[in-house]
């Protein structure tokens, strides 16, 4: 940083500027906001402007703030109020306890005094605004909403501005995490471009007129803005609306519509969500108690006509976000579920074309959705219970205590080629989590399922595999076909990196290899071919 200012001044009138700046900031650093000690960090920390020179920011002490060095330097914007913020949803996502290490709008409401208090608020007498007040922040006034009518949905709302202290975010209709391309929004923001769609909410009058304002669209909007320091928001809030159509809505933006950016795993969890307010609604209807699970799948898809689509997607979509949601799958830790990350070996995708594929049953069941379930014999519970079983299996044999996730997987076979040292355990476990890989030994567990059911003469629907109770001697075997496998030395083989490891392969490919030990080319990679009856023994 340039400053004339600065470096007009002599060693002693810098060290007063740093005292009032010190002082000024009450003894915090301007990005990080924790505490910044004269002594212990006088020879790391620095003056830089707030505003930035070049976007006309003063050279003079008011646009002058106090920040540790490393903050400064590693800050992701050059005007310092931005950078603030930035650093201070970092913050927010390092303390978080989600599973995906991702925040929402409730963790960014939670960090700054949000999300404390219902709203007091009742339809006028007229029925046409929705009239509140704010008493818990002492603002006794009584605020009144013009109420619209959508032509097509009929549904009613109103648009008004609301302290963060009364807003909520609804995780089941928007379960999504805030991406780190919130920075650019913070920057617009920042640079007073207004919002062009504002936040959507919703509540119910319903509840003897304390109700929760659920934000369940604009996050990011509402998570920008609240970084920055705004304490009120400007809202669209629909008032008493049907919650399945606004679940069902946004859904379809995020799927067939593609209006909204959702990973497959957030399609999941709606998805999942959508399946267990049809089996209510379908209760309902029958006037049976939200006990009774007498009814199958297939009776879902008949009473629900006009969406048998739909409801064969949710009823799937309900299996896979089980096994996601799981919390003995030992595998999770190491999906990346945005699809973006270099430090975990599988992504979500990978998991959908591989373990969802091969072994959910992808068509409806006539059994009924409570048959045996007391037992843990429910054909869908079996299927859910035995792929985390087989998924925690391969994290226990391949990836935990062996892959790193500081070295990750960015560049790995680059890095081996240029010389880099990336220990064997965690080379294997890269090189079998590659997709085509995966996919390709994944199908001869499948093999070793199917051929101990025909060797104890049993016949079994191989489409239903897992709806089958498997023995304990079963889950041996495969777990001893994993471990042998990955003590195949072609794994840990630097010479390959870049030929057979190189780029991406066809499944076909590895296939051919796991079949007859050579590449489609010819070239020999193993020994002979995969014998699966030898790899499931004991070694």
């Amino acid at each position: 940083m340039h400053s004339a200012y600065l470096n007009s001044l002599s060693p002693q009138q810098r060290q007063s500027l740093i005292k009032q700046l010190h002082e000024r900031q009450s003894g915090n650093c301007f990005i990080c906001q924790q505490q910044i000690d004269l002594v212990l960090h006088s020879d790391s920390m620095q003056i830089d402007h707030v505003i930035p020179l070049k976007a006309n920011g003063r050279d003079h002490p008011d646009n002058f703030a106090l920040s540790h060095a490393s903050c400064n330097a590693s800050k992701q914007d050059s005007d310092l109020q931005v950078a603030r913020a930035l650093a201070r949803f970092e913050q927010i996502r390092n303390n978080s306890n989600r599973d995906d290490g991702g925040v929402n709008l409730g963790d960014v409401l939670h960090s700054f005094g949000g999300s404390l208090h219902k709203l007091s608020a009742k339809i006028s007498d007229d029925n046409n605004s929705l009239e509140f007040s704010l008493p818990e922040i002492g603002d006794n006034a009584i605020y009144r909403a013009p109420l619209f009518t959508d032509e097509l949905s009929s549904f009613r709302y109103c648009f008004t501005i609301l302290p963060i202290e009364y807003l909520h975010h609804d995780d089941r209709i928007n379960p999504r995490s805030i991406g780190k391309n919130i920075s650019k929004l913070v920057k617009e923001f920042y640079l007073k471009r207004p919002q062009l769609h504002i936040p959507l909410a919703w509540i119910s009058t319903d509840d003897l007129g304390k109700a929760e304002v659920k934000v369940f669209d604009g996050q990011h909007k509402a998570a920008s803005q609240i970084l920055l320091g705004v304490r009120r928001l400007p809202l669209r809030v629909f008032v008493n609306p049907d919650i399945d159509v606004l679940l069902a809505t946004n859904t379809n933006a995020g799927t067939s519509l593609r209006q909204i950016a959702f990973d497959k795993s957030v399609q999941r969890h709606l998805g999942s969500s959508l399946y267990r307010d049809r089996i209510l609604k379908y209760q309902e209807d029958r006037g049976l108690s939200d006990e009774d699970l007498s009814f199958s799948e297939k009776d879902l898809v008949r009473h629900f006509r006009g969406e048998t689509r739909e409801i064969k997607r949710y009823i799937l979509d309900n299996v896979r976000d089980s096994i996601r949601q799981h919390p003995e799958n030992r595998l999770i830790d190491f999906i990346d579920f945005g699809g973006r990350a270099k430090e975990k070996p599988l992504s979500y995708s990978t998991i959908e074309k591989t373990f969802y594929s091969f072994f959910i049953y992808g068509d409806i069941l006539d059994t009924s959705l409570g048959y045996k379930i007391q037992a843990e014999e429910n054909a869908r519970q079996l299927e859910v219970n035995q792929i985390i079983k087989l998924m925690s299996i391969i994290a226990e044999e391949v990836f935990i205590d062996r892959f790193d996730f500081e070295i990750g997987t960015y560049r790995i076979e680059n890095r081996i080629q240029k010389g880099e040292d990336i220990p064997d355990l965690h080379l294997t476990a890269y090189r079998m989590a590659k997709e085509e890989i995966l996919y390709s030994w994944l199908i001869i567990i499948r093999t070793v399922m199917e051929s101990y059911y025909a060797m104890m003469g049993k016949v079994v629907n191989k489409s239903m595999i897992m709806h089958y109770n498997h023995p304990e001697l079963l889950w041996k075997n495969i777990r001893n076909f994993v471990a042998n496998l990955r003590d195949l030395p072609f794994w840990v083989n630097r010479d390959l990196s870049l030929t057979l490891f190189g780029g991406k392969q066809v499944y076909t490919f590895w296939q051919k290899i796991f079949e007859s030990g050579l590449t489609p080319e010819g070239t020999r990679i193993l020994e002979e071919g995969l014998n699966f009856i030898e790899m499931i023994k004991d070694r």
